[in-house]
């Protein structure tokens, strides 16, 4: 592993800049292709802004403070600051190498596998950038490199989803135990079965994104996805391993000079909280008394889940202080964080698709009556047990103990009539750090059942009163640089806002 870490931070400072100037600065016929993928995997590990938009949307963490902190938490446009750095991120430093490592792998029949795991990879990262920001570059979106393409045509997100489909099943189909082993893929180490595994658990995600613009593709698609394979055990979880040489983007931030500004949402905490949930032990912590970060302290440090209490929404570090004399503490720094100590450390693990998300959408798929094996209580049940296990990947003493995870599970089980709601609020919390994915299971199934986010209402121009953020918007490199294009995307999208809808959301 380390020996691969370092190959890629050599390859990674060689190249530094190539991207901005649009040239084919790795055209090395000796450069292997898993060092390419390699780098796209590390860099996907998502981006401190995520903290600020699309977890800040769902609810879970926020921050009081403004600058460059502004956004979801003040219903504020900022897109330099916090909407750009993911479309920046993941064109130059993930799509660039997955479409490089396409190419050099295409013609190959000894790299075969490699040329199929590159193919799902880059669909996982290309969904990811269609469900933030709706139209994007994606015919031309790694042409860049390669093809020169220097401005690059928006594709319709409604073409975009059958494209990324078809890259899923064909990429899955093609994948081959008898051919050439990847060994070298920081992700599975080459190991087939498990990446089919993680391409139809995408096909599934796919699939039930469309579940209001198409249900009946959606069906189809999810019917596909579970006849091939999915994960449905924590030991196929596709995840991002990092180290003290490669750190992890938010725990790294959280460990230093941002350390004292993000806080448990109050949603977030109230629903593990009034649940007796286990997670909260697991995830919290709350320096009782602390007036600064300087007095978040290890000594007044709590895990208690009963001592924890979340921050409310709405409230900037003006407002935040009658806020937090009303809640009876001492000041807003007094509200529970995430415990970077355990949970974003900065060599915490980033999920990017995992049994507990599987389940819970093989539950809903059950529930619907789109697939006829098991049983949506149990797909409900085995979610949460996966994510429970989860926990211990971030620390030991995270770990939440098999007495407390099947009490919980007990007390909680999937009820008539609520069913829909129950499923998608557990998918909430097993996608906890995981932003986009959180964000956009929202946006698709409207659970969990929260407040919009009252801050600058109600006369705010980018998000009306009493609804919530929808996307994100296109950079202003993009507004200034490529402007034909990304006008052409508005003009059929509609507004570059961020209450506008994409595609698959369908009110």
């Amino acid at each position: 592993m380390k020996k691969i870490i370092f190959a890629i931070f050599f390859f990674a400072s060689c190249e530094k800049g190539l991207s901005d100037l649009n040239i084919n600065g790795t055209n090395s016929t000796s450069l292997d292709p898993a060092l390419l993928l390699n780098q796209a995997i590390i860099n996907t590990s998502f981006p401190v802004k995520s903290l600020v938009f699309d977890i800040g949307v769902v609810q879970q963490m926020i921050s009081p403070n403004g600058g460059v902190l502004a956004g979801a938490n003040f219903n504020q446009d900022s897109r330099d600051i916090t909407t750009q750095p993911l479309w920046t991120a993941y064109y130059q430093s993930v799509i660039k190498n997955t479409y490089d490592a396409l190419t050099r792998s295409k013609d190959l029949p000894n790299r075969s596998n490699m040329y199929n795991m590159a193919r799902i990879y880059q669909t996982y990262v290309f969904m990811i950038l269609t469900d933030e920001y709706g139209d994007i570059p994606y015919t031309d979106g790694g042409a860049g490199l390669v093809k020169g393409a220097l401005f690059p045509k928006y594709d319709r997100q409604q073409d975009i989803y059958p494209l990324l489909i078809q890259e899923l099943t064909e990429a899955a189909a093609a994948l081959n135990t008898t051919a050439v082993i990847e060994t070298g893929d920081i992700l599975y180490a080459g190991n087939v079965d498990k990446w089919k595994k993680f391409a139809n658990s995408l096909l599934l995600r796919a699939g039930m994104r469309l579940s209001k613009v198409d249900p009946t593709q959606a069906q189809s698609i999810v019917q596909a996805a579970v006849a091939g394979g999915v994960i449905t055990a924590n030991a196929d979880n596709a995840y991002i391993r990092h180290d003290a040489n490669y750190t992890q983007p938010i725990g790294n931030t959280l460990n230093g000079g941002e350390a004292a500004n993000f806080y448990l949402a109050k949603p977030f905490a109230d629903q593990l909280k009034n649940t007796a949930d286990p997670r909260l032990t697991a995830i919290a912590i709350r320096y009782v008394g602390a007036t600064s970060g300087a007095g978040q302290t290890v000594a007044v440090g709590t895990t208690d889940p009963t001592k924890q209490i979340g921050m409310p929404i709405g409230n900037d570090n003006g407002t935040i202080v009658a806020a937090a004399a009303a809640d009876g503490l001492a000041s807003f720094y007094d509200y529970s964080q995430v415990d970077r100590r355990r949970m974003l450390k900065i060599s915490s693990p980033v999920f990017l698709v995992t049994a507990a998300q599987t389940n819970l959408l093989l539950a809903e798929a059950r529930f619907r009556g789109w697939i006829n094996t098991g049983s949506a209580a149990q797909y409900f049940a085995d979610g949460i047990s996966a994510h429970m296990d989860q926990m211990v990947v971030y620390d030991m003493n995270s770990a939440v103990s098999t007495a407390a995870r099947d009490t919980y599970i007990a007390a909680n089980p999937l009820t008539a009539g609520n069913e829909l709601e129950q499923i998608n609020t557990q998918y909430w919390i097993a996608s906890f750090l995981n932003g986009p994915e959180a964000f956009a299971n929202f946006r698709r199934s409207g659970f969990p059942t929260l407040t919009p986010n009252p801050y600058g209402q109600p006369n705010n121009p980018d998000v009306p009163n009493g609804t919530f953020i929808r996307r994100l918007t296109y950079p202003t490199s993009e507004l200034s640089v490529n402007s034909e294009n990304v006008n052409e995307a508005i003009s059929r999208q509609g507004p570059d806002k961020l209450s506008t809808r994409i595609w698959w959301d369908k009110q």
